[in-house]
């Protein structure tokens, strides 16, 4: 097979996925072997792939692909999310784009356009993932609105309701004006704004007094329905029992007194709107006090809002404190400070609201879920520190709002029979319903028409929370097969951002219908930001195209580039000079492979540096894979990859290959080749998990391969005896060479004028690697003596002094010049170490690796000095 000479991951990467594809690598049936499973966090179904997505699924590849050659039964499920709040704000845009309003069209019809919308833009971002390599079993792609997965929701939903856990109650919550829906207080993200504090002036019924007090939303007066006094503030206590006229509405409403106000905020005094503020509502309920909600669902004022009717809130707010300003109620404002909360999904900001919602008790379901976690470990966190985090949420959870007011998404199995507020059933069919109706109303004559299924639909997160279960029909079928095989999951990789969202609630929903965890280890990538540390957004301009990165640098590229600097758990600073890296990465194996094949092959004797060569390579290459190993079992993915990355650019490509180069123009003895294929293999091997394509095209073109011998489905490298002495030895011989090329360097002699090389061994460094350093150096003799050969150039290297007789005219004058030179600032530094080492208090206080470093560098300028000397000796006396 001809080897192109240059590598085009654009020509190579569809073949290759293809050709995989077409031999099934990636699909997973229950067998015999032990099974790796991952289950993909579902993107939204109608979203497109972007940097998060493309660090988080190339971490999962990267897993999967590795336990796949170490033989396990690898499983990666992949599958969208119906992101209810994003999805139907998209067709709810695009019907009106048409002319349709949402209002005007039966629920039904509406789910037909979800639905067109899905099957038109969803699996998109599937597609893509294809394109950076993901192994998925693309065979398992599930929804979480296919019919078994909304049949599992439902079936939780009712167990959970006849458990006694799930209950409906008439609450306090965040509500999106935008989305027009409800939303948990995770989904509400608290930005600090720049407001207003208002001073608002009350009259006090039945006097000329007044009453001041503090608001940032001057709107909100039109809903009050008292103020509030701390009972131990005599500043207002001539104001007990007495009555309050609300500016512009005039409702009289009453004074009342509690502990709750904080008298050093504002005035002391505190309006209260029962309908707006969650704080307010509980005293409302504590004081018996009226409610009145003044905002529309989409957050314009109802006809409590009198002449604002049907206005904008913020529009509203300018409005009425221009008008309070005019008519003498405004007495001043000041510059505030404000935690505004603001929707996750749609950024609106939230409106504290009134409102009938389903609920779900989450502070017993969550005890198995801590202990897990925090006691057990049998769920680990990586890194660690989030477990602190967890621990938060965890012991402060609160109970979970699962309703949301949208169409798309599992409807409430809820029906409704009368005009009380107990007369509905929960049920998983209509049927079952009118069975239990029947018997809850005493009615045996209740037609089907007469139920009515709850308007909402469930939490987007109320289905993903069984993600681990349902994509193996766990819950419809407890004891299946495939439930029973690849659950509970091995690693779950997603960002710390959804740590209580998604990742808490299903080690929750594990032990409540698995009595077991979901997956054994969660590994928390960071957030991908740019260089000046900004939050990847569309908003900000500053996230680049995926899949353009992909077509300039290559699938592989990009995926080195995320990895090299992506520790778990820290963010990444993204900048397109590391997909670069990776490119020139890919671009340095394959130049070194058709260097390889570019060479003749003869049955020679094998020279002794090359077997020596090989025997060092493969005792650095077992103690590199000791270390990925180590790597990879605590999750270090991007330390892993830089091991191979050093392995492979700096051990093989630049000490290897020289060390077995054929000289010019002549053959590669056998032995060597062949050894040296299978030491490339082997790098292959390592390097396939996170270079998937490149990998697999080298190994195709090495020889012909049966689908069987693909690379993909090839054996992971076993560990072997690691030789330290080989490999300290080594790293003594390069340290030679570096010597002789500094020298070499510096005198301006070229390479092809041989040297001598005299050895004053002082150690008990071997000379077997004398051929080694005199064929990378063209040192044509090698010579140990006893003592410092006089008018030589030297150098040191561990405890040897080597010396390299002079060659050509070299001017001694100024050779003996930079010597003192450099001996003058060697001994400086000197003074400076063993000044800072004479000090006592440095001594006593500074942590002991740091006191190990510094007696490091002493003991590194004493033996340069005596080095120094003894060249500017042996030059002296020349």
């Amino acid at each position: 097979m001809e080897i192109p000479s240059k590598y085009e991951p654009q020509k190579v990467e569809s073949q290759w996925y293809d050709y995989w594809i077409k031999h099934n690598y990636f699909h997973s049936t229950p067998d015999e072997r032990e099974p790796y499973t991952i289950v993909i966090p579902p993107p939204n179904v109608t979203g497109v792939l972007h940097m998060g997505h493309m660090l988080n699924n190339t971490i999962q590849d990267v897993l999967i692909r590795r336990a796949r050659l170490m033989g396990k039964n690898a499983c990666w499920v992949p599958g969208t999310d119906h992101a209810s709040i994003a999805t139907e704000a998209k067709v709810v845009a695009k019907l009106k784009e048409q002319g349709i309003n949402k209002a005007d069209i039966s629920r039904e019809e509406f789910l037909g356009h979800a639905w067109d919308w899905t099957h038109e833009y969803g699996g998109v971002i599937l597609e893509q993932l294809k394109k950076l390599g993901c192994s998925c079993d693309w065979d398992r792609t599930t929804f979480t609105m296919d019919d078994n997965m909304s049949a599992s929701v439902i079936k939780v939903f009712v167990d959970l309701f006849n458990k006694g856990q799930i209950y409906r109650g008439y609450r306090m919550v965040n509500w999106d004006p935008e989305a027009k829906t409800t939303l948990s207080d995770e989904e509400v993200v608290y930005e600090e704004r720049q407001g207003l504090l208002y001073y608002l002036s009350y009259k006090i019924e039945g006097s000329d007094e007044t009453v001041t007090i503090a608001t940032t939303r001057p709107e909100t007066i039109l809903g009050d329905t008292a103020i509030c006094i701390n009972p131990k503030d005599e500043r207002y206590a001539h104001l007990r029992g007495k009555k309050a006229i609300v500016p512009i509405c005039n409702r009289v409403i009453p004074i009342i007194e509690d502990e709750y106000v904080d008298v050093e905020f504002g005035t002391g005094c505190l309006k209260v709107t029962p309908a707006h503020d969650i704080n307010d509502k509980a005293l409302g309920d504590k004081h018996q006090l009226e409610t009145v909600d003044i905002f529309n669902d989409d957050a314009t004022l109802n006809s409590f809002g009198l002449h604002y009717e049907g206005q904008d809130r913020f529009v509203v707010r300018k409005a009425i404190s221009k008008e309070l300003e005019e008519k003498g109620y405004l007495v001043k404002t000041e510059q505030h400070l404000n935690k505004v909360g603001t929707s996750e999904r749609t950024k609106a900001v939230i409106e504290p609201r009134l409102s009938d919602q389903w609920f779900l008790k989450m502070e017993e379901l969550a005890k198995p879920a801590i202990k897990a976690v925090l006691e057990d470990g049998d769920v680990k966190l990586f890194p660690k520190k989030f477990e602190n985090t967890y621990r938060h949420w965890m012991e402060n959870i609160r109970d979970w709002n699962i309703s949301r007011q949208l169409w798309w998404g599992q409807q409430i199995p809820a029906y409704y029979f009368g005009d009380g507020q107990e007369d509905f059933v929960v049920a998983e069919s209509k049927e079952e319903a009118l069975e239990l109706a029947r018997k809850k109303s005493g009615n045996p004559t209740l037609a089907a028409d007469e139920l009515r299924q709850d308007e909402d639909a469930l939490d987007t997160w109320f289905s993903s929370w069984l993600w681990p279960i349902s994509v193996f029909n766990g819950i419809m079928e407890p004891n299946n097969k495939e439930i029973e095989y690849y659950y509970p999951t091995n690693d779950l990789v997603t960002g710390p951002d959804i740590l209580f969202f998604w990742v808490a609630r299903m080690i929750v929903s594990g032990y409540e219908y698995r009595d077991e965890k979901p997956f054994q280890n969660v590994y928390l990538t960071g957030l991908v930001r740019d260089k000046q540390r900004r939050k990847m957004s569309k908003s900000l301009g500053n996230s680049p195209d995926a899949l353009k990165l992909i077509e300039d640098y290559g699938a592989d590229g990009v995926r080195v580039g995320l990895l090299l600097s992506s520790a778990a758990g820290n963010d990444l600073m993204f900048d397109e000079a590391l997909c670069q890296q990776g490119k020139n990465f890919a671009n340095k194996i394959w130049n070194g492979f058709r260097l390889l094949k570019g060479w003749e092959v003869a049955d020679l004797p094998q020279p002794e540096a090359s077997k020596l060569g090989i025997e060092w390579y493969q005792a650095k290459f077992n103690k590199t894979l000791v270390e990925i190993e180590d790597h990879f079992s605590k999750y270090r993915i991007s330390d892993a990859l830089m091991a191979i990355y050093k392995l492979v650019w700096d051990d093989y490509s630049s000490w290897l290959l020289e060390i077995i180069k054929p000289a010019y123009q002549q053959p590669i003895d056998k032995i060597t080749f062949d050894a040296v294929i299978e030491i490339f293999e082997g790098n292959l091997k390592l390097l396939h998990p996170f270079m998937p394509f490149l990998t697999e095209e080298v190994w195709q073109h090495i020889a012909e391969r049966s689908p069987e011998e693909a690379l993909v489905v090839a054996k992971w490298p076993a560990p072997e005896a690691v030789d330290e002495q080989l490999i300290a030895e080594f790293e003594h011989s390069t340290e030679v060479i570096s010597g002789i090329r500094t020298i070499r360097k510096e005198k301006n002699i070229p390479m092809k004028e041989s040297l001598e090389l005299s050895v004053l061994n002082e150690g008990d460094f071997t000379n077997r690697w004398d051929v080694v350093i005199a064929k990378l150096t063209n040192v044509s003799e090698i010579t140990y003596v006893s003592e410092a050969v006089d008018g030589a150039l030297s150098f040191r290297a561990k405890s040897n002094e080597y010396f390299i007789p002079m060659v050509g005219a070299i001017d001694v004058e100024a050779e003996i010049e930079k010597i003192k030179e450099e001996l003058k600032y060697t001994k400086g530094f000197l003074m400076s170490v063993q000044k800072k080492l004479s000090n006592e208090r440095f001594v006593s206080n500074a942590p002991e690796q740091v006191i190990t470093l510094e007696r490091q560098k002493e003991a590194d300028a004493l033996a340069k000095i005596e080095t120094l000397e003894k060249s500017l000796a042996s030059l002296e006396q020349a």
